[in-house]
């Protein structure tokens, strides 16, 4: 038929059969030119539907548009002239067969197709079109036959159809010139990131990547020069997508737990139904639900929530990716099994004699066309994991975040901080690696299927001898990995416990510097560690059994093999073809037995994480029901009947309160402690689980806690909250609540820096600016829960009277404050008193004095207690009187107040007893100052001020890491250890190089021996040496595997070790200045990557490294010619390499800098949850969590591109010297034997794989190596000065107690002004001195000074006649005793909180308890004196921690004492215990006492008023009183009239 149709032979096998082979014309006509026409035709509606549908607005016209249209414009005028060329020759005659026409007239409707296909992507952002690029592709291979015919027939007969061929040369040409520019991409207006725009051939080989590689390489990279990622993958995108699944799937499982709940409650009906009585509206399932929880109590059983519904939904939302890799992956499977075959045919052209050399060429060819094809389906299938993973990842950390934002209260007490950010965290990354082992499940059991198939095929039945040992050794492998397993759990263990000593350590540095303690805890960090270290060592030499095993097995199984064959029957003779088309087979099948044990782990690890995800996902909302929003409603807030828990199964914490409050009142809210004024608050922003009743609110809430939530930021985005500024308001707010002073005082004032947890304020100020923040917020409805407990009594009534009072900025507002400063209580208008959760009274507070009740018992105890302090304020009758007789005019208060409050390090000499006036006239300027400034905040962004950012940017190291480093870590493993190691390696490599030589040889014997007459002593040798080499290598390994083990092992020691003691002994200015999180990450982190990862890296790199050598050295050694093709080759594999490691390393970094501020964030809001949920700034958080994981996104996506990038670009080059090496068997046939062809091509095939792992190995080392530097930087830090010099204090010292400060100067940082400014006194033996003045006066610096925490900036301390500066600090700290002022414990027992070095008996602990007034306490305990202490003393109460610290003080028994104003959180009555004990214990003593309250020191012998870091007088309290200094206007104002008047 055909045959008719172009009037020649269509096909013929002979033609074949020439050494000039060629195809007929006729098939090159019909087939070759129909295939990708078909192609075209069948693809090209799909495709212009997709534009038709997904169209966005054309984009301009440009050059390259118009080229590739002209270009085909040509190609159509082409086909008309040729069709016209055939009309005219066809003058009747039936001579021009049918093809003729048909041909020209198919292409004509084709370019016409083309011309607007190309014409239609105008209206996508993607210019060019895939399936386009590959109908070019597909046409200019076709056409290469065809090509080559016509100019064979051309240079036969030159005049034959001449016209015909120079319109099919012509044609041909442009289709390349297509082709060609096709690779090229459009940039698009739209959009200015290159992989949307990219070409095919672009994205399908990474090139449009090129551009970022390359300025990596130049310099490092920044966060903007890393492309955003697309709108499909932003996490907002990807969220809502995922949620429309996770709802009806989660729907589904609730149904199923319901269905589960019923089967198991069919025995125990009827018992869950009480208390369901709370309004009946809830619909039916919330009804279930509540049974279920009572249930999960009864049964205890964790089963209680909604199961495996996760991962069907993910499937749901991204099961196009996951279907698009499977394709390719599957297409890569198939292929690679043509490999083996196409050597086969290798083998056997070049064995024998009389092949035609045009086969070897075609299979070169193909060898390269299938690698090729294989490299690029691989690299697709990886890119597409890894996407997954990363969507996978970014949806469940966007989802968890969501989650915290609603998560019930009962919920939420499940999971700690940690364990919320740990979901976040860990188990995203799990479930993102799984994601790149999903299709090796099946892939894995296909490859290994179709090696066995295809080695039976050559080897026979022998085979299953070594799939058999194979098998035989995934359960050693299995067994090993779960030894492992278990070493690692029970190692994390080890680590946990040593990261929360650290962490102890760390937060509690102060006090271990206070009393000298370091060694104590060093040697407890040792004693762990030493620990860890064991089982690492463990876990090293069971890592080198495994790979020792790996290793072996291919050797084993091709000895095993090999010997059963030849064993079996005498006419198997091993030939080139078998044993390296088997080799080649078994190198397959090694990777999916390796891989199993891998998948099925990470799948069980995944697992793991995916319950934890769903019970957290699946949990309770805050059911906020109870609380109804009205914006009609005549009350502010109405309680009807209220009752709330925090716990649904103890009682209500709120009992049935009712209460009205009228819009515009200020209630204060009073009562005893644990009387539940808080959980009123909360109850009132819907944080507890309503039992019965409800709240009415009308307007909006504003909240500040009793714990006052700081974010990381200035301290005017704290205020702001997300609201616009406004400057007049903004200023007056920071008037108002005292915090003008506070700001002189901070560096670069209120856009200075706030470190986590605001851990650079104090207390007070913390809440000062809490307080602030509502202010700003104009909201209707105030709650205020205690915001004056943190600061001073003069702050607080400024506060009051500007910001909370009468005539306050929030008058008008409705105001409910909670308080315990029973001053206030005159001017509020309406007082609640709270008893267990019951409101026992309620009224103004003189109807409340008048009835006598239990608000008059409160106050009657309190103005007892407190004596005439408070006094004065509490029986006022009139405000006048208060006015005259104890505070200067009210109009006159806040300046002076806020003046004598606040820190005062400014540079500014002020003295105390300035007039207001002046002092008016100050804040002005200062006020002034601000605004002015907050309108050049443009300009000074560049400018910080010295000392503004108080954290230090975490240093991110660039550009390459010094060579030094990785000399350390060698050093630090041992240079004889890397010397043998080493040479292990090489021994291995030698014996590898050897046995492939000896197989050679031995494949040789079946030309010599032709299989009747092979003696039985040559086989016994070729089997015996074969496996003898094998186990030569395999011994090596395990050598070399074990030896760096050790030495691995001792380098993390050495290396902890330095860091430990370089943090121990670093000053406390690098603790103030560096976070907490980050120095634990070096010993968390950092720490572990030097103890497992980096090991690992480095001995896979030395394996790859000799083994692309070995494969090498074999190659050259059977053609030497192929040096020349290895140079050329060599040079671009470094080049790429050198480019991509900087680019690589670069993101690696930004990665992870990138990352930790999602976690921070997340945590910071889990910990103000109640602060967001009253503000209702949900949304506002989320925008900036999904801000800061699109930022994370794409840097991940940008270095998983980057590794795609280099693998194409390697698996090229792995591609090259395949077809070069096989290129070089058929040109140099005739000196070479079949078996050196399998010998050099089943090595050469196995490179791809080791330059890619190479590469790889390469990045990871530099990755890892950064832990070595980072530890590095830390064990370089500043030390402080030694602890023992040679300069020991003579024996007994200080045995009076005398000190001398002589000119004393100090200053916090060297940047920073001085905070002490020449302090000269003398301070007799055993004299008391009290320490006076306003906060930052310089009190504790002055402690500080003594400890020398802060070394002297000049003149000196002298006690007892010895400078301290000039012996070890030791020895001066263990000689002084301190009374801190934050009681600071170590989890531990409560003994080693007193006595770490066990320097006393029990008696004498026992003796200082009793003093301590701990006695009874502790010996009710049921451990006594080991009762365990939790972490920072969390389960003992702030007085009993303030006592212990009382009793460790007792127990020093130093000369010295200093008291840190130890009593500021103390009820009164532990107050006077602690104060008579001191008075009696420490008579002997020389006592500094630092007071906030005066009352506490009247008693001195002497005081010391200090300001601004000078004393202003000296004497004893009654000189003091009689003369009107500044401590007589401080007596004045705390109602001290006179020594005597502060009795108990």
């Amino acid at each position: 038929m055909l045959e008719k149709f172009c009037n020649s032979t269509f096909w013929n096998s002979s033609f074949l059969d020439s050494p000039e082979a060629d195809l007929p014309l006729c098939f090159e006509q019909t087939v070759l030119v129909w295939i990708p026409l078909g192609f075209l035709w069948l693809l090209a509606p799909w495709q212009l539907l997709h534009v038709y549908r997904s169209k966005i607005k054309r984009s301009p016209i440009t050059k390259l548009y118009l080229a590739k249209q002209v270009l085909v414009g040509f190609l159509l005028i082409l086909a008309a002239i040729e069709l016209a060329l055939v009309l005219t020759e066809d003058s009747g005659q039936a001579t021009v067969p049918a093809i003729r026409y048909t041909n020209p007239s198919l292409y004509l409707g084709t370019w016409l197709l083309v011309l607007l296909i190309q014409h239609s992507r105008r209206w996508c952002i993607q210019k060019d079109s895939w399936f386009l690029s590959l109908f070019w592709i597909l046409s200019v291979l076709c056409g290469v036959f065809q090509f080559q015919t016509l100019i064979r027939t051309l240079l036969k007969d030159s005049n034959s159809n001449l016209a015909y061929s120079c319109l099919f040369f012509i044609c041909y040409a442009l289709q390349i010139l297509i082709l060609i520019l096709s690779a090229f991409s459009e940039k698009d207006a739209s959009s200015n990131n290159p992989s949307f725009t990219a070409s095919f051939l672009s994205s399908i080989t990474f090139s449009w990547y090129d551009s970022i590689i390359l300025k990596g390489y130049k310099q490092p990279l920044t966060l903007e020069d890393i492309w955003d990622v697309n709108e499909e993958m932003k996490t907002k995108t990807l969220v809502s997508a995922f949620e429309k699944h996770m709802v009806g799937e989660l729907q589904k499982a609730r149904k199923e737990l319901q269905r589960r709940q019923r089967r198991k409650s069919q025995g125990n009906t009827g018992d869950g139904l009480h208390g369901l009585n709370k309004n009946q509206s809830q619909s039916q399932d919330i009804l279930v639900l509540e049974e279920v929880k009572k249930k999960k109590k009864k049964s205890g059983t964790t089963e209680n929530f909604p199961k495996s519904w996760l991962v069907k939904a993910l499937f749901k939302t991204f099961y196009v990716i996951l279907l698009k890799s499977f394709f390719l992956k599957l297409v890569h499977d198939l292929l690679m099994f043509l490999n083996p075959q196409l050597l086969k045919l290798l083998i056997s052209f070049a064995n024998t004699q009389d092949m035609y050399v045009w086969t070897g060429y075609l299979y070169s060819v193909l060898f390269f066309v299938v690698a090729l094809v294989q490299s690029l389906c691989l690299q697709g299938y990886f890119q597409m994991c890894f996407m997954l993973g990363m969507i996978v990842r970014t949806t469940i950390m966007a989802s968890v975040y969501k989650k915290a934002l609603t998560l019930s209260n009962q919920a939420r007490k499940q999971y700690t901080v940690g364990e919320t950010v740990n979901l976040m965290s860990v188990d995203a990354q799990k479930l993102m690696d799984v994601t790149s082992y999903l299709h090796l499940l099946w892939s894995n059991v296909l490859q290994i299927t179709l090696s066995v198939y295809f080695l039976w095929a050559e080897l026979g039945p022998s085979v299953l001898a070594g799939v058999g040992v194979m098998i035989l050794l995934i359960p050693v492998n299995g067994i090993l990995a779960s030894k492992s397993r278990a070493v690692q759990v029970k190692n994390m263990k080890n680590k946990d416990k040593r990261l929360k000593i650290m962490n102890e350590i760390l937060s509690g540095m102060k006090i271990l510097k206070y009393f000298a303690w370091e060694p104590s805890f060093k040697n407890q960090v040792h004693a762990l560690r030493k620990k860890e270290l064991k089982n690492l060592l463990t876990f090293g030499q069971m890592q080198s059994l495994m790979v020792f095993l790996l290793y072996l097995t291919p050797v084993l199984v091709s000895v095993i093999t090999f010997s059963v064959y030849t064993l079996v029957d005498s006419n198997n003779i091993l030939d080139a073809e078998k044993a390296f088309t088997s080799i080649t087979l078994f190198n397959i099948l090694r990777f999916p037995l390796s891989m199993f044990p891998l998948v099925i782990s990470s799948i069980l690890q995944a697992s793991v994480s995916r319950d934890r995800l769903e019970k957290y996902l699946g949990g309770d909302d805050l059911d906020t029901s109870a609380i109804r929003r009205d914006c009609n409603f005549d009350k502010a807030v109405q309680f009807s009947e209220a009752s709330f828990t925090w716990d649904q199964d103890s009682e209500a914490t709120i009992q049935d309160v009712n209460l009205d409050i009228m819009p515009g009142q200020l209630v204060a809210v009073v009562g005893t402690v644990g009387s539940g004024k808080s959980s009123l608050m909360s109850a009132m922003l819907g944080e507890m689980e309503n039992v019965h009743g409800h709240i009415t609110i009308k307007g909006t809430i504003a909240y500040v806690p009793q714990q006052s939530w700081i974010q990381n930021g200035t301290i005017k985005d704290n205020i702001l909250f997300g609201s616009e500024f406004n400057e007049k308001r903004y200023q007056q707010i920071l008037e108002a609540c005292a915090l003008l002073q506070d700001l002189e005082v901070l560096p670069g004032g209120d856009l200075a820096e706030i470190g986590e947890k605001g851990i650079n304020l104090s207390g007070g100020q913390k809440q000062r600016i809490s307080l602030a923040r509502a202010t700003y917020q104009n909201s209707d409805i105030y709650i205020l829960d205690d915001p004056l407990s943190a600061v001073d009594a003069h702050v607080g009534k400024h506060i009051f009277n500007k910001v909370l009072g009468p005539n306050g900025l929030l008058k008008g507002k409705t105001r409910l404050l909670v308080t315990h400063s029973v001053h206030f209580l005159p001017q509020v208008d309406e007082i609640v008193v709270l008893e267990h959760g019951t409101i026992l009274e309620k009224g103004s507070y003189s109807s409340l004095l008048a009835k006598k009740g239990s608000f008059a018992k409160i106050l009657k105890t309190f103005t007892k207690q407190t004596g005439p302090e408070e006094e004065a304020t509490v029986n006022e009758d009139t405000e006048e009187d208060d006015d005259c007789g104890l505070m200067p005019s009210v109009e006159e208060i806040p300046e002076d107040v806020a003046s004598l409050t606040t820190k005062r390090e400014n540079s500014l000499h002020r003295t105390l007893s300035r007039s207001s006036r002046s002092n008016s006239r100050h804040q002005k300027s200062l006020r002034n100052s601000l605004k002015t400034r907050n309108v050049n905040t443009l300009k000074e962004e560049e400018e910080t001020v010295k000392g503004q950012k108080l954290i230090k940017k975490e240093f991110i190291e660039t550009g390459k890491v010094k060579f030094s480093i990785y000399l350390k870590y060698l050093g630090a493993i041992g240079w004889y250890s890397i010397f043998f190691i080493i040479l292990a390696y090489v021994i291995n490599s030698v014996a590898y190089i050897g046995s492939n030589l000896w197989l050679s040889a031995w494949t040789n014997d079946s030309k010599t021996y032709n299989g009747t007459n092979y003696p039985a002593s040559q086989r016994d040798l070729r089997v015996g040496v074969y496996g003898a080499l094998g186990l030569v290598q395999g011994a090596f390994v395990l050598i070399a595997n074990l030896w760096s083990a050790h030495g691995s092992t001792h380098a993390s020691n050495i290396l902890h070790r330095q860091l430990l003691s370089s943090i121990l002994r670093a000053p406390m200015s690098f603790f103030d200045t560096t976070p907490t999180g980050r120095i634990v990450n070096r010993f968390a982190g950092d720490i572990s990557t030097v103890d497992d990862t980096l090991p690992l890296s480095l001995r896979s790199w030395i394996l790859c490294f000799l083994g692309i050598i070995s494969t090498l050295v074999m190659i050259c050694t059977a053609t030497p010619i192929f040096i020349v093709i290895i140079i050329p080759l060599g040079i671009i594999y470094v080049s790429v390499q050198i480019f991509y490691v900087a680019t690589s390393r670069q993101l690696k970094r930004l990665d992870s800098v990138t990352r930790s501020p999602i976690y921070s964030h997340f945590s910071e809001t889990v910990s103000g949850l109640s602060v967001i949920h009253a503000f209702e700034h949900q949304q506002r958080f989320l925008q900036h969590n999904e801000m800061q994981i699109d930022t994370n996104q794409k840097c991940v996506l940008s270095w998983i591109v980057s590794n795609r990038w280099l693998a194409i670009r390697l698996e090229l080059i792995g591609n090259l010297i395949v077809f070069f090496s096989s290129l070089m068997m058929v040109i140099y046939k005739d000196n070479l034997s079949g078996n050196t062809v399998g010998f050099v091509l089943s090595n050469a095939l196995n490179i791809t794989q080791t330059l890619n792992w190479l590469v790889r190995m390469t990045s990871e080392i530099e990755t890892n190596i950064v832990a070595v530097e980072r530890i590095n930087e830390y064990i370089k830090v500043e030390n402080e000065a030694p602890w023992v010099t040679d300069k020991r204090p003579p024996p007994g010292w200080p045995s009076k107690g005398e000190i001398q400060f002589n000119n004393y100067q100090v200053r916090y940082r060297p940047e920073l002004d001085l905070v002490l400014r020449g302090i000269t006194c003398d301070i007799r033996s055993m004299e008391k001195i009290g320490v006076v003045g306003r906060t930052g006066a310089g009190k504790s610096s002055l402690t500080n000074g003594l400890f020398r925490i802060l070394e002297a900036a000049g003149g000196q301390i002298i006690i007892d006649g010895v400078d301290i500066a000039s012996i070890g600090l030791h020895d001066l700290r263990e000689k002084l005793t301190i009374i801190p002022q934050d009681p600071i414990l170590f989890s531990g027992t409560l003994r080693m909180n007193l006595d770490p070095f066990n320097n006393h008996s029990d008696e004498e602990i026992w003796k200082a308890l009793e003093l301590a007034h701990l006695k009874s306490f502790v010996s009710g305990l049921q451990l006594g004196l080991s009762h365990e202490v939790t972490e920072a003393g969390d389960n003992l109460s702030v007085g009993q921690r303030q006592l212990l610290c009382l009793a460790r003080a007792l127990l020093r028994k130093s000369k010295i004492l200093i008291m840190d104003e130890a009593t500021a959180a103390v009820d009164l009555e532990t107050d006077r215990l602690i104060q008579t004990t001191i008075q009696k214990e420490f008579s002997h003593c020389t006592t500094i006492t630092i007071a906030h309250r005066l009352h506490t020191i009247m008693d001195s012998d002497k005081i010391m008023v200090l300001d601004n870091g000078k004393i202003v007088e000296y004497s004893s309290p009654q000189e003091l009183l009689r003369k009107s200094g500044p401590f007589y206007l401080m007596a004045k104002e705390a109602g001290i009239e006179s020594v005597d008047s502060t009795s108990f």
